[in-house]
């Protein structure tokens, strides 16, 4: 028998090599090569042709190209369809990723369930557990899944040709395939899970959905790193990517999007987990504010913009004397440079020196921010616990910090404090330029130049 030809995948671009090396030179990831077994592509006429020479294609006016103004579907699930950009586009492909057990097969679970009763008959494909196990799970939600049709199976030609008939309630609409690690196709001779068979997997879905106009919906494992498992291409093939993030200690869940291409990128929707689903929480801001104390230093609140939706969150630091070695520098929900580079501007520019304490800072609520709006935040509470001194309980700070010092502005600064206003806030800190000429309700604007103009309003202390 003769032995079958192995190729070494990278599991971030799709590169190829013959042989395995530690890193790849087209992206320059390194440990992401795995061997996987190359099957002959089945031959035919026409793809001789093409070898051959080619066959010319049927070319088309771009103005004579007909549209269709198909609306969208809506689950009833607010955030759900807000985070899709204002529902579900027929036709299109969704890649769903997260931790395990965070509740991706339970929110899928209540789309396919609401799509059903709304006339839109559904196929919920699970690979990884038994018809028994989804009943249970369908049977805990306050939907009623019953009407969804439920294929066990792994075979992606047996799951295409499943969509491709009809079901008791019509053609297939909507297909929800758990998980794409899962599923293989006979085309290919590797195991399930690698880097050739999610690639093939995802693009025959992908054409199953154009070629039908069925809404495919995708889950997809994580790596340690927190990347969706697999290779980079996967992303690319797909229309939309969803990551669902949350600490499994706390009750709510964050559905962010990281690509779309029906609407905008970095949505958020925000869900509470509870023995019945997933309920989307209509008002994110005052879920991550609702345990805050006004008396305790170090907490300072700060307006991001996910996407196109303003939400306050709670920033906490604590600076406490090291008690031995190298003082600790801990960070969650920031980058830790960030917080680094932060820390040398509050003592270079600030006079608040952070050298010999423990810093430990979080954004709290499980969020993780990667704007620079929350620069100014994070130096007022970090100078705050330094002299354990509280900061105004109904203030919000907006602003970029520079290595001189300097307060810069940050963008869409109206829709930060309206949303600040709408949450009792009553003072904003925040450049000097950046100030509205109105500012909302009777709120109170105070622009500030530098990080010396913060602290001598909040903490009063002069930079030394």
């Amino acid at each position: 028998m003769a032995k079958a030809k192995t190729v070494y995948a990278c599991t971030e671009c799709g590169a190829q090599y013959p042989k395995w090396a530690g890193k790849c030179e087209a992206c320059g990831a390194w440990n992401t090569l795995a061997e996987e077994v190359v099957a002959a592509a089945p031959t035919s006429k026409r793809t001789a042709a093409r070898a051959a020479g080619g066959i010319a294609g049927t070319t088309v006016s771009l103005g004579r190209v007909t549209t269709a103004d198909t609306p969208r579907w809506h689950t009833g699930l607010d955030e759900f369809d807000f985070v899709l950009g204002g529902g579900i586009v027929p036709g299109s492909m969704v890649l769903v990723g997260g931790e395990p057990g965070i509740g991706k097969s339970t929110l899928l679970l209540q789309v396919a369930a609401r799509l059903e009763a709304a006339g839109q008959p559904t196929l919920y494909v699970s690979g990884e557990e038994s018809a028994l196990q989804v009943r249970l799970r369908a049977d805990r939600l306050a939907e009623d899944a019953s009407a969804v049709s439920l294929l066990t199976e792994t075979s992606l030609e047996t799951i295409l040709a499943t969509a491709a008939q009809p079901m008791a309630g019509g053609q297939v609409k909507c297909l929800i395939v758990d998980s794409i690690q899962t599923v293989h196709t006979e085309l290919l001779e590797g195991a399930p899970g690698n880097v050739g068979q999610v690639r093939e997997c995802a693009a025959r879905l992908m054409r199953f959905a154009k070629d039908t106009s069925t809404t495919v919906f995708v889950i997809g494992h994580v790596t340690k790193g927190g990347g969706i498992a697999g290779p980079k291409t996967l992303e690319h093939i797909v229309d939309t990517v969803l990551y669902f993030e949350g600490d499994g200690t706390l009750d709510h869940r964050v559905l962010r999007a990281t690509k779309n291409r029906f609407g905008s990128v970095d949505e958020i929707g925000v869900f509470r987990m509870v023995g019945t689903g997933l309920i989307p929480v209509e008002n994110p801001s005052a879920l991550f504010l609702g345990d805050r104390s006004a008396v305790a230093s170090g907490s300072a609140v700060c307006a991001l913009m996910e996407g196109t939706r303003p939400v306050l969150v709670e920033v906490q630091a604590l600076a406490a004397k090291a008690g031995f070695g190298t003082p600790q520098r801990v960070a969650n929900g920031i980058d830790s440079r960030r917080l680094a580079l932060l820390l040398a501007v509050l003592d270079k520019r600030g006079g608040f020196s952070c050298a010999q304490l423990d810093v430990f800072c979080n954004i709290v609520g499980g969020m993780r921010v990667q704007e620079p709006s929350v620069d100014l935040a994070i130096v007022a509470a970090l100078a705050s616990s330094v002299v354990d001194k509280p900061l105004p309980a109904q203030a919000i700070f907006l602003g970029e910090l520079g290595l001189g010092g300097e307060v810069r502005p940050v963008s869409q600064v109206e829709r930060r404090l309206a949303e600040a206003a709408k949450l009792g806030m009553t003072k904003a800190f925040l450049s000097d330029r950046a100030i509205p000429r109105r500012a909302p309700g009777d709120m109170q604007l105070v622009g500030v130049r530098t990080l010396t103009d913060v602290l001598q309003r909040t903490v009063g202390k002069d930079a030394s």
